[in-house]
């Protein structure tokens, strides 16, 4: 078990932290459209744990598994994924010079300016995200709002993979002739 965990962990994890350095390199900017890709690539990445469950059921357990035992397995590759696009965050923070907050305060003003906010209320918010900024620079701070940003998805990932696999007749063994 231990060994589907971080075998497909590591690839549902590379998956994540890989998708930082792409959008690194061809200089994705921060916006709406970023969110669903971001989120969309989440799901192909923790598809691992899928795979990872129904391997374990197959090879291991001889096509049986029950619901908790499968969500383990599945929440142990969502953790082993999650940790990996915690660091890959923190390396691309780094190799970006810390610069995503900034930019990410900036770009949330100027969308309430354009969008006709009063002044008042933008100046509000203008703090808001200033203060926010400020504890975003605490790594702690910064890793604990990274891993809610996929844990929620692992856990939703985990339990719908445990519920389908459950069934020994859903995407049964193939019989080696």
């Amino acid at each position: 078990m231990g060994r589907i965990i971080a075998v497909y962990g590591t690839i549902g994890g590379l998956v994540l932290a890989s998708s930082f350095l792409v959008g690194w390199l061809m200089g994705a900017e921060i916006d709406d459209h970023n969110v669903f890709v971001g989120y969309s690539i989440m799901l192909v990445a923790l598809s691992m744990v899928f795979v990872g469950v129904k391997k374990y059921r197959d090879t291991v357990l001889g096509g049986v598994i029950r619901f908790w035992p499968a969500a383990g397995v599945g929440l142990g590759i969502a953790a082993v994924a999650s940790l990996f696009y915690v660091i890959g965050w923190e390396i691309y923070m780094y190799a970006t010079d810390y610069s995503f907050m900034r930019a990410y305060v900036d770009s949330s003003i100027a969308a309430k300016q354009a969008a006709g906010v009063p002044a008042a209320e933008v100046a509000k918010f203008a703090a808001e995200m200033k203060a926010f900024e400020a504890q975003y620079a605490d790594p702690l701070f910064r890793m604990v709002i990274t891993l809610t940003e996929i844990a929620p998805v692992g856990l939703l990932v985990a339990i719908l993979s445990a519920a389908l696999l459950r069934k020994s007749s859903f995407m049964p063994a193939k019989a080696n002739n």
